[in-house]
C-alpha cells in the first residue's frame, strides 16, 4: 500500500507521554481501544521480544481499526525477531506494512549489520512509517539513531531483548535514556521507552520526555503472555495523565 506519510513531529518537551499497549490478538486489541490506549500495538508475546502477527490476523486488525473511524488510537504492528540480514529484515517489515498498518516496528539487533539495515529499509519508510527498536540489554548504538533519521524513519524505541535479564531501568539509567531522547528529537523522530516496565516506573520515566511508554507485561494479570487487563490499563492511563 503505497501513501504519502509526513515527516514525524515529536511532542514538545515537557508534554506527558502517551501510553502504548501490546496486545497479542483481537481481543485484546478491542479491550484496549476501548480502554483509551494512545497507541495500540500489535505484538506476539509468545514469539519473542518483537514476535509478529500472522498476516491474515494484521488484515483483520487493520478493518478493525478502519471500522472505529474518528478518535481512534494510533496502530502499530511488529515486524517480528529478524535476523540482522538487511534483505530479510526489509521484506518482512514490507510484509506487515503491506496489510495497512500504518506503523511498523523494525527490531534493530546488536549487529555489526545494522546499519545496513537501516539502510535497506529507506525506501519503505518513504511510504510508511518506520520505527527502529534498539535493545537496552544488548549495549545500544546511540550512532544509530542519526542513521534512522537520514533513512527517513519516523521513529526510535528503546526495549529490551531478553524479557527476563531485566526491565529498561536495570539496563540504562534515566541520564541515558534521556540522552537517547535527547539525540532522538535532534534527527526528528518520535520516541518511545519499553521493555518490562512496571506501572511504579511511569513517574520516573515520565519526567524524561520521550513521547511513549510502552507496556505489555504490567497490562498483564500473569505475565507479558498472559491475558490483557483492562483493570490495568486503566491503572497505567491515570498514572501517566496524573504526570500532566
Amino acid at each position: 500500500m503505497s501513501r504519502h506519510v509526513p515527516r514525524p513531529h515529536p511532542a514538545p518537551p515537557g508534554n506527558p507521554p502517551g501510553l502504548l499497549a501490546s496486545v497479542a490478538d483481537l481481543a485484546e486489541m478491542r479491550a484496549a481501544i476501548v480502554g483509551g490506549a494512545d497507541i495500540v500495538d500489535l505484538k506476539q508475546p509468545a514469539f519473542g521480544a518483537l514476535g509478529a502477527w500472522s498476516s491474515e490476523a494484521l488484515d483483520a486488525a487493520v478493518m478493525l481499526w478502519n471500522a472505529c473511524g474518528e478518535g481512534r488510537p494510533a496502530l502499530s504492528a511488529t515486524a517480528g525477531d529478524q535476523p540482522m540480514v538487511p534483505a530479510i529484515l526489509a521484506s518482512a517489515c514490507a510484509r506487515v506494512a503491506a496489510t495497512g498498518v500504518p506503523i511498523v516496528k523494525a527490531g534493530l539487533f546488536a549487529s555489526p549489520h545494522a546499519a545496513a539495515c537501516i539502510a535497506a529499509l529507506s525506501p519503505l519508510a518513504a511510504k510508511t512509517r518506520l520505527v527502529g527498536v534498539l535493545f537496552a540489554d544488548q549495549d545500544p548504538d546511540f550512532s544509530l539513531i542519526a542513521s534512522a533519521g537520514t533513512a527517513g524513519f519516523y521513529g526510535i524505541m528503546l526495549d529490551t531483548a531478553d524479557k527476563k535479564a531485566g526491565s529498561l531501568t536495570t539496563h540504562l539509567d534515566p541520564l541515558t535514556l534521556g540522552q537517547f531522547v535527547e539525540e532522538a528529537r535532534r534527527n526528528g523522530l518520535v520516541t518511545g521507552l519499553a521493555g518490562s516496565l512496571a506501572l511504579d516506573d511511569i513517574p520516573v520515566l515520565g519526567g524524561i520526555g520521550a513521547d511513549y511508554l510502552g507496556f505489555r507485561g504490567a497490562l498483564c494479570a500473569d505475565g507479558r503472555t498472559g491475558r490483557f487487563d483492562p483493570v490495568r490499563l486503566a491503572q497505567a492511563r491515570a498514572l501517566v495523565h496524573a504526570l500532566g
